[in-house]
């Protein structure tokens, strides 16, 4: 593995564990080590700006799908400073994974999260 692919799986595995974070205090902390301060998430369903605002967005995620956890779904493919990989939020009970996605991250020089736009591939109605 090359030190840039180290760099993306490292970004990405900080990534999930913001996803995956639970607590108030969890999840401000992974979320700082992942994005730069005014780092950004973009998908269908939402555009924030800064750690409170992406903090804010996983806790409504974590209210919406409680029980649930993100995972990466194969491998992570990058280059320059842009990072892709695919994911599914799986129950913790039954493993079925309702919602899956791909995103794209950007990275600061740091190995920090400074984009992501991210495509909503599964959804299960009304979410």
């Amino acid at each position: 593995m090359s030190a840039q692919t180290d760099r993306y799986e490292t970004a990405v595995a900080r990534y999930l564990e913001a996803w995956n974070a639970s607590g108030p205090e969890a999840l401000a902390k992974a979320v700082a080590a992942a994005w730069t301060p005014d780092g950004s998430y973009t998908d269908p369903l939402a555009e924030v700006t800064g750690h409170e605002e992406i903090a804010a967005l996983i806790t409504g995620a974590h209210e919406q799908f409680p029980g649930f956890a993100f995972r990466l779904n194969g491998g992570v493919d990058g280059h320059h400073d842009t990072a892709r990989f695919s994911w599914e939020l799986v129950s913790e009970a039954d493993g079925s994974a309702p919602v899956a996605g791909f995103d794209v991250i950007t990275l600061d020089g740091e190995g920090r999260i400074k984009t992501v736009l991210g495509f909503l591939d599964r959804v299960p109605a009304g979410a």
